[in-house]
């Protein structure tokens, strides 16, 4: 089965994570990750994307750009980029940065992924 991979323009660790939460406070319009505001508020995951991801069925992952570089073999793309892991291990854009760059609410992203994959009878793929 294929796998839904996100990553987000932002480093893993604490001192990044709480950088990040900084940015967003003093200056949201400029931080580097619309993914992350759309699946995020400053301080934690938001409620609607949360209960999305919990009740999916849909196999997701979730990376920091460090931690996919350190796990895939890299790809040319642009942070943030919703990936798509096929079942012979090809990843390949599936979401790109510019189309997230667009999307305006969590509701938005969730309505996208849904499309996507019924439109590609995604859970027919395995």
């Amino acid at each position: 089965m294929a796998k839904i991979i996100f990553i987000y323009n932002a480093k893993s660790g604490k001192i990044n994570s709480l950088l990040d939460i900084a940015h967003k406070l003093i200056s949201p319009k400029t931080y580097q990750c619309k993914l992350c505001s759309i699946t995020h508020n400053t301080f934690s995951e938001n409620e609607q994307w949360k209960k999305f991801r919990e009740q999916t069925t849909l196999p997701l992952e979730f990376l920091h750009s460090d931690e996919f570089e350190a796990k895939y073999k890299p790809i040319e793309t642009k942070y943030p980029v919703i990936l798509l892991e096929e079942d012979n291990q090809k990843i390949k854009e599936w979401i790109p940065k510019s189309e997230i760059e667009n999307i305006e609410s969590t509701g938005e992203l969730i309505r996208l992924i849904k499309s996507k994959t019924e439109a590609m009878n995604f859970l027919n793929l395995g």
